[in-house]
């Protein structure tokens, strides 16, 4: 069945590039109008570029994500306009460095949580009043198996992605009553920028390209969607559920 997201508002943060730019291309040509926001003003321009050809529509909002106040009156700037959020897909993160977990640098451990765990809360303390006010408001957290498996020299990326799922299941807790869906995705590993940064050795072309799993993620934005509070494995197209340790 066509995904129709026709009248709904969407944020994709981390839109310029990779996943979170197919997404918002794939959520557009679905119908919705997309407030891509990304640090990157030439990857947003082309975006931008991309969606009107094809017939959508969207909002570009320039913004480092590590501007607290800047995400929080990202809030606002959408409520004031559309008075509702429908969709958020909070895509945007780093990798740090791939590094024993003594020799990585307290800068680079501070950005990895800055951006990957602090920006997510801080955009779900925008954004959740405005997706309550929508009819079957949807979020989807961004996230990696790297939370599970917590691999050797991978502490800071793993760590701040486990948190982001933790924040997501506790939001999804809290507002399993109401029409709001609140789900963890876990594109895997995918034809990226940050995945070349993480593994320079690995052939790219033996990875999924990212539209490809931005097509896998998208329809967790579907109004008609059921599950709440769960990890979606885009690998192999399906949801798993969270259990405690054994």
């Amino acid at each position: 069945m066509t995904l129709d997201l026709s009248g709904r508002v969407a944020v994709v943060t981390g839109a310029s590039r990779g996943i979170g730019y197919f997404i918002a291309k794939e959520l557009a040509a679905a119908g919705a109008h997309v407030i891509a926001v990304a640090r990157t003003v030439g990857g947003l321009e082309e975006l931008d570029d991309q969606i009107k050809a094809a017939g959508g529509q969207a909002t570009l909002v320039p913004l480092d994500l590590a501007d607290m106040a800047g995400i929080d009156r990202l809030g606002g700037a959408i409520h004031e306009r559309w008075g509702k959020l429908d969709i958020l897909v909070a895509n945007a993160g780093v990798l740090g460095v791939i590094s024993p977990i003594g020799h990585v640098e307290a800068k680079t451990f501070e950005k990895v949580m800055t951006i990957n765990v602090t920006s997510t809360w801080r955009l779900i303390r925008s954004v959740d009043p405005l997706l309550r006010l929508s009819d079957a408001g949807r979020a989807i957290i961004l996230s990696s198996n790297a939370a599970h498996s917590a691999r050797a020299f991978w502490a800071p990326y793993a760590a701040s992605k486990a948190a982001a799922e933790t924040m997501m299941r506790s939001w999804a807790h809290e507002t399993q009553s109401l029409p709001l869906r609140v789900n963890a995705a876990d594109p895997g590993a995918t034809r990226t920028a940050m995945r070349a940064q993480a593994v320079p050795g690995e052939d790219p072309e033996t990875l999924p390209h990212p539209s490809e799993i931005a097509k896998r993620i998208v329809p967790l934005a579907s109004p008609d969607l059921k599950e709440t509070g769960l990890i979606f494995q885009a690998k192999h197209n399906r949801f798993v559920a969270y259990r405690q340790p054994e």
